[in-house]
């Protein structure tokens, strides 16, 4: 039961100093002890299997090199995939052959092993009435899928769908029974949906268990995230945050080399999914978070749990300390009441922002900037799978390239400021998809290599569009607006799994031409918004309206 707080009277209250968690995480408690580092290692874990339930269709439906079924030539005892004849009976593509159609059948219907061209009528391309699979390895087997891209993409675009819908029930219930809660019920539901994938026998049931996961199961990073967050003292909090990051692209990474070692896709998702399982015990070594506890007025749970972070750090927590930690949450729920009761009496958000044009502009172009990264950070990991060489060695390659790029940002943004890092990476990005459109395939070093120089740069603009568009709005309106705009950022994360369809129904290198226009579009539009880099966080409309604005403009308000 929560304890029941009486409020203090005034000769309590002017003897009491107000004390935030974060003083006492950094006077008493301990910033980084032993009970954050092991905070750290378990959101790791997750954040690895977080990162492996999130891409793993990347490889569990990537294409198979399929051609037609040649009945004239092929004897089924003895079928190659890669005859010598192939190319008498299938129209060639590029240094390859057509995946998709053949010649079709002239009158003569003799079986022979040299297959001769005089076999088919080369003037007539038709497409394949059955197809013959160089593996068996994903789902394009199973559910024979070979030349249909936009439902083997499609499965990619409705995964990420289901991330949307994630959010606004991990957060009911993160905010009903707990941050610990839902983390453990978003890391089991991933767990044990995943196993059960592996007995999907139709296109749709697998479609459906994709949905189903990203639903109930995607929503452990950002839980995680918040967990250690909040119980880190704020010296270490970015580099927590870029660490958690980091730790995705490690579950990428390993993803890959997991995916390299075991390609069946049955197989595989077994291996990703049953470790997942050591979840469950989460809920019993780690606790609930503090701050969850102070907002829900459990002020004794929240005693006993800072007492005993304390006693693991080595640290001792004074009983004054939590009086004053008390008085403080109390004062902050009241003024929260304050708050709720005038915001009722303001005009709707839309008509401010309409008095505010600048504030207006950046809720205008900010969300174009989200869409393009997302479009394009997932977009280019989906793609390396489809690139020349080694499949496998692509994607690991772009997904490693982006840990630097994250600490590069990081590191920059304190030195060049926002703008020119957010600018300069969404053009160094736009630059390098228009070069790797003209690099020949067979040149495959080069290629890789601006290839990975694009995906460091979308890495860059991943960390800094975060900052930058939490420093461009006030505090009363931030989380909303900030929302908006991740929220639209989802649009390309949602389309991004379609590109490779794009490409197979436009133009192979179509995919790139949209990820440099928006690029472009996107670091244009950042030069229309203020630097905020030594700006103080703007409290009011006022004061988000003057970032950027000398204290003698005349614009000013």
């Amino acid at each position: 039961m929560a304890e029941t707080i009486e409020k203090p009277n005034a000769e309590e209250d002017g003897n009491k100093d107000e004390v935030s968690l974060d003083k006492l995480l950094i006077e008493e408690v301990g910033q980084l002890g032993r009970y954050q580092w092991r905070i750290l290692a378990l959101t790791v874990v997750t954040v690895i299997f977080a990162a492996w339930a999130a891409v793993e269709y990347i490889f569990t439906t990537g294409r198979i090199p399929t051609r037609c079924l040649i009945p004239e030539c092929d004897v089924p005892e003895s079928i190659e995939f890669r005859p010598s004849w192939l190319l008498n009976a299938v129209p060639e593509s590029g240094s390859s052959f057509d995946n998709c159609r053949r010649f079709s059948p002239a009158n003569a219907t003799l079986h022979t092993d040299t297959c001769p061209a005089s076999l088919f009528n080369r003037d007539n391309v038709v497409n394949c009435e059955e197809f013959l699979y160089e593996n068996t390895d994903t789902v394009v087997y199973d559910y024979d899928l070979a030349c249909d891209e936009w439902r083997r993409t499609l499965i990619g675009s409705v995964r990420t769908f289901g991330t949307l819908t994630a959010l606004p029930i991990t957060g009911f219930i993160s905010d009903r029974w707990g941050r610990r809660t839902a983390l453990s019920i978003n890391a089991i539901n991933t767990a044990w949906i995943g196993v059960l994938r592996y007995f999907a026998d139709t296109y749709v049931g697998f479609l459906i268990s994709q949905v189903a996961e990203a639903t109930f199961g995607s929503g452990s990073f950002s839980c995680a995230y918040i967990l250690l967050m909040e119980v880190v003292g704020p010296k270490y909090r970015v580099a927590a945050g870029a660490t958690m990051n980091t730790c995705f692209s490690i579950g990428q990474i390993t993803m890959g080399l997991i995916a390299w070692a075991v390609p069946d896709w049955r197989k595989l998702t077994l291996i990703l999914y049953i470790p997942q399982f050591i979840t469950i015990f989460y809920y019993w070594v780690m606790f609930e978070s503090i701050r969850w506890y102070m907002s829900k007025g459990r002020y004794e749970d929240a005693e006993k749990t800072l007492k005993r972070v304390a006693e693991i750090n080595g640290n001792q927590l004074s009983d004054d300390s939590i009086e004053s930690l008390k008085l403080s949450a109390e004062k902050e729920k009241i003024q929260a009441l304050v708050d709720k009761e005038a915001k009722k009496e303001d005009p709707w958000l839309i008509v401010i922002l309409f008095r505010y044009k600048r504030v207006l502009l950046r809720v205008c172009v900010s969300p174009v900037w989200w869409i393009t990264t997302t479009f394009i950070y997932y977009g280019m990991s989906i793609n390396s799978t489809n690139m020349s060489g080694n499949r496998y060695v692509n994607y690991i390659a772009v997904a490693a390239v982006e840990i630097p790029g994250y600490w590069t940002a990081f590191l920059l943004m304190s030195i060049v400021g926002r703008r020119p890092v957010l600018a300069g990476a969404f053009w160094v990005c736009a630059v390098c998809q228009i070069a790797y459109i003209f690099i020949p395939s067979e040149v495959y070093s080069l290629s890789l290599a601006v290839y990975l120089v694009a995906k460091f740069s979308i890495a860059m603009v991943m960390t800094s569009v975060y900052v930058y568009t939490t420093e461009l709005y006030p505090t009363k309106y931030r989380h909303t607006l900030f929302a908006f705009s991740s929220m639209m950022g989802r649009i390309g994360s949602i389309v991004a799994p379609l590109t490779p369809a794009f490409g197979a129904a436009v133009w192979e290198e179509f995919p790139f031409v949209l990820f440099a226009c928006f690029a472009l579009l996107s670091g244009a539009l950042v030069l229309i918004t203020p630097e905020t880099l030594g700006s103080k966080l703007p409290d009011s409309m006022e004061d988000a309206f003057n970032i950027g604005l000398k204290k003698d403009d005349p614009n000013r308000r």
